[in-house]
């Protein structure tokens, strides 16, 4: 019998008063957890997908510092948390994440006063919306950032991000 993975424990929202449109991942892979960001793994198209939606962005925002990228992502009015406040899992898949803890969105609101929507990122995130929808924002399933995606080009997920960002003022 396989002994059970240790629980981890996800990371912290990034959010602020000025959070408008709110990206919620399903739980950060073991890249992320250890560097204690989101979207740590190189691969992963997130930051590539924000510096193409506002192309004035800092140069080389993938390799700014975490900090630097946070407040970056903060001033238009963008936040990121994810479903999962703790679980176990083996590796970074999702399909791998068991006796998950589900975040409590109910304060989100006084987080975020102008919390306009929220966007799911990836079919995990998405199959918690409906405890999301329960805050009566508008709910988006965005195509996942994750380098495990690879059947949606890079082109194709940043359309689909572009526009969900163009309906709530962000570009």
């Amino acid at each position: 019998m396989k002994a059970a993975s240790p629980a981890l424990m996800g990371l912290p929202p990034l959010v602020s008063s000025g959070t408008r449109l709110l990206i919620l991942g399903s739980f950060p892979g073991v890249a992320s957890l250890a560097a204690q960001q989101y979207y740590g793994h190189p691969q992963n198209h997130f930051w590539k997908i924000l510096q193409a939606i506002w192309p004035a962005s800092p140069d080389n925002i993938r390799t700014s510092s975490y900090q630097i990228r946070s407040e970056w992502l903060l001033s238009k009015g963008l936040g990121v948390w994810d479903v999962y406040a703790a679980c176990e899992r083996e590796g970074s898949l999702d399909s791998n994440i068991r006796n998950a803890v589900v975040n409590d969105f109910a304060g989100l609101l006084q987080m975020c006063p102008q919390l306009e929507a929220i966007a799911h990122n990836g079919g995990e995130s998405f199959k918690h919306s409906k405890h999301t929808l329960l805050l009566g924002l508008p709910v988006y399933k965005l195509p996942s950032t994750s380098p495990a995606n690879a059947s949606w080009s890079f082109e194709r997920k940043l359309a689909a991000w572009r526009e969900v960002f163009e309906k709530h003022g962000l570009v």
